[in-house]
């Protein structure tokens, strides 16, 4: 027998919000009915939208699972109303460049993970002849880089290398677009203008012009990663306009922070590329209202506290990353409310694109034969972020103290209410068994 959940605001795929009772039967939805019919489960005003899938989350395990690991970057998507996220290929050891490595990292998450967790692979330099094994294999797509990435194991492509990769397997590519021909040698300073000068959006441009004119040269599919500057956004949509498979996403520190408000030696706040000033950030959301940008989605990229530098305070020598994978929702609902957009475009941004974007089509959307994976969220309520109430690894974040609109009061997986002090219930999805609506 199903058992019946009903709100007087359901967010359906369509984008209307409205009364209706939703069926879920066997970790699916059976059924999708309008008004208020009996149900085991009243949740009243709240909103019931479906669960976020977050598309750019950097576990680090196996390997730097000092950093994060899948227990506790999971544990902090659920708390945060996360019911899927897709796992970036670096900062584990090893990387994900080969179907050996991707066998690693799925024995790592294995009966750890409290959402479900797919899995991204990697494309590094002479790793192309790999790429056909690992996406048969399972994974989402491929990432890279063109300039540095941090971490010795995983360096950049070439624009021709790119070109190659896209060549060697018909998948899905994430480009970190940062021209390294334009980025400048980040002197040690405590003062954030100083980082942010060293990364200019003329490099963030110029790397999207060359990821574009790979996919245009061998017809693949191509999605900006993380754009910073509202310029670059402004590339993608003339990418598209002239035919080229491109998306983008951007990030809630992109869309809610101030570059001008950072303050010295406040290194919580580096990322690559760098939050910018209030009128890019201002284009940034003309940007996704216009469709030029697709999707927001974390970029969650811990570290252990000590890399963040917190001693001295200097941005060029941190760690360059934010952890908000349990925030995304509440940070983004805020600003977006302030700016006269609904909790349907917050769902289309942050749950159903992402999911489209991968090709989980059984995600992110309250619709019959999706999976139930369920939030009640509250969008009046308010909370302050505290750092102790924060469940992944570090507690380390530049949002402690703010006031937030939004909370999420219940989640269910496959059907089932949980939480973060549950067992984990999370499944391991791939590419090819995703696609026929079924976990591996």
């Amino acid at each position: 027998m199903g058992r019946v959940i009903r709100s007087t605001r359901v967010v359906l795929p369509d984008g209307t919000v409205g009364p209706a009772g939703v069926e879920v039967r066997d970790g699916r939805i059976a059924a999708v009915v309008p008004g208020r019919p009996r149900a085991d489960v009243d949740l009243g005003d709240l909103v019931l939208m479906p669960g976020l899938v977050d598309t750019h989350v950097h576990v680090n395990e196996p390997g730097r699972t000092e950093w994060e690991g899948f227990a506790t970057a999971t544990r902090a998507a659920l708390a945060g109303g996360v019911t899927t996220i897709v796992d970036m290929p670096l900062n584990s050891l090893p990387p994900t460049v080969t179907a050996a490595a991707l066998a690693e990292k799925r024995a790592a998450a294995t009966g750890q993970c409290h959402v479900d967790v797919g899995f991204w692979g990697g494309a590094v330099p002479g790793n192309a002849g790999e790429l056909a094994a690992l996406h048969a294999a399972g994974v989402f797509g491929f990432k890279a880089f063109l300039a540095d990435s941090g971490v010795p194991e995983f360096p950049p492509v070439t624009p021709l290398e790119l070109r190659q990769a896209m060549a060697a397997v018909d998948a899905l590519f994430l480009v970190h677009a940062e021209d390294p021909a334009g980025l400048l040698d980040a002197r040690p300073s405590r003062v954030y203008a100083d980082f942010e000068r060293s990364r200019p959006g003329a490099a963030e441009r110029a790397a999207v012009a060359a990821a574009l004119d790979a996919a245009e040269a061998t017809g693949s599919r191509v999605h900006v990663l993380h754009v910073s500057d509202a310029d670059a956004a402004a590339e993608v949509a003339a990418g598209r306009a002239r035919g080229v498979r491109v998306t983008a996403e951007t990030c809630p520190h992109y869309l809610t922070l101030d570059a001008a408000l950072v303050p010295d030696g406040a290194t919580e706040f580096k990322c690559c590329p760098p939050i910018r000033g209030a009128a890019n950030r201002d284009r940034l959301w003309a940007a996704l209202a216009e469709g030029a940008l697709d999707i927001v989605v974390s970029d969650h990229s811990p570290s252990t506290p000590a890399l963040k530098r917190p001693d001295t305070g200097d941005f060029a020598a941190a760690w360059g990353g934010i952890a908000s994978l349990q925030l995304g929702l509440p940070l983004v609902w805020t600003a977006a409310a302030a700016r006269g957009h609904d909790i349907a475009d917050v769902v289309r941004w942050m749950a159903t694109g992402p999911a489209d974007l991968v090709g989980l089509r059984h995600k992110g959307r309250i619709a019959v034969g999706a999976d139930a994976d369920l939030v009640a969220f509250d969008p009046e309520a308010t909370s302050t972020v505290a750092p102790d109430g924060l469940h992944h690894r570090h507690p380390v974040t530049p949002y402690a103290g703010q006031r937030l609109t939004g909370v999420v009061r219940r989640v269910w997986l496959g059907g089932v209410k949980v939480t973060p002090g549950d067992p984990p219930r999370g499944k391991l999805l791939s590419r090819s068994a995703d696609l026929l609506g079924a976990a591996s």
